[in-house]
This record gives C-alpha cells, sequence and structure tokens, in this order.
C-alpha cells in the first residue's frame, strides 16, 4: 500500500497515528521545513513552530501528558487551494497526570505538498490549558 499523498489523506493518517502514541511517524509526515502556528496560544505557550525539528521536540512528550482515545465529529472541508484543507474535530480521551478527561475542539488550516505537511495552523482552545496535567509544551507560565 503506498502513502497517503492528498491532504485530506495525510490528516486521517496523522490521527491514527496519534491515536496510536507513534510520534515519531507523525513527525515523518512532516516537510523539512514545515511550520506549525498556534494563533491563539496564551502567553508562554509556543505560538510558532518552525522545522520538523522543532515540532518533533514540541510532540515528543504528548503521549505522556495526553492520552488520546479518538477524534469525533471529524469534518474535512476542501479548499480552492487542492493542497490546504480546514479540518474541524474533536480530540478526547485523558490527562495522563490527572487521569481527567480530555476533551479539546479544533479547527485546522492544513497544507501538504507531495505528501507532506509544510504547514498547519492549529486554533485550538486556549482556555483549556488552565486544567492542571495540561503543560507539555515548556511553557513559561
Amino acid at each position: 500500500m503506498s502513502a497517503p499523498t492528498s491532504p485530506a489523506d495525510v490528516y486521517r493518517h496523522s490521527l491514527r497515528l496519534l491515536l496510536d502514541k507513534d510520534i515519531p511517524a507523525w513527525v515523518g509526515l512532516w516537510a523539512e521545513d514545515g511550520l506549525m502556528e498556534f494563533p491563539f496560544a496564551p502567553d508562554g505557550w509556543p505560538r510558532r513552530l518552525e522545522g520538523k525539528e522543532a515540532i518533533a521536540a514540541y510532540m515528543r512528550p504528548y503521549p505522556d501528558h495526553i492520552d488520546l482515545h479518538d477524534f469525533p465529529d471529524l469534518r474535512i472541508h476542501p479548499t480552492t487551494d487542492p493542497e490546504t484543507i480546514v479540518v474541524e474535530m474533536r480530540g478526547v480521551g485523558r490527562l495522563v497526570q490527572t487521569d481527567s478527561p480530555f476533551d479539546m475542539t479544533y479547527i485546522a488550516v492544513v497544507t501538504v505538498q507531495d505528501g507532506l505537511i509544510t504547514s498547519y495552523r492549529d486554533y485550538w482552545n486556549p482556555l483549556a490549558v488552565l486544567e492542571p496535567g495540561t503543560d507539555f509544551t515548556g511553557s513559561t507560565r
């Protein structure tokens, strides 16, 4: 089976890898010069990660903090740019440190070129990081 190349297929595959807690494979979906942005990040949290290595460092501890179980309500919308999609979804699971439920709503704008993610703007809810056990980013708060 060949690797997914359409933006929607790459994105769906990325979600499967997150559920499997396979962060190295998830990072492998990124272009070397990929850009991950968090426009709504609160003070002290990263707003921009430039390059595959920075993205890998950010995501490496993710499974130690958030145990994802599902991405319900996934909606992937094409745009007039065939390389770009808009995604609406929820991520649900539990916070590892507190064993509390995790339920986050996301909207993302994702660009995929030649089967690799080149841009990912993640519009997540900044109020959710006020919960204990969510700080896995090395924030300064």
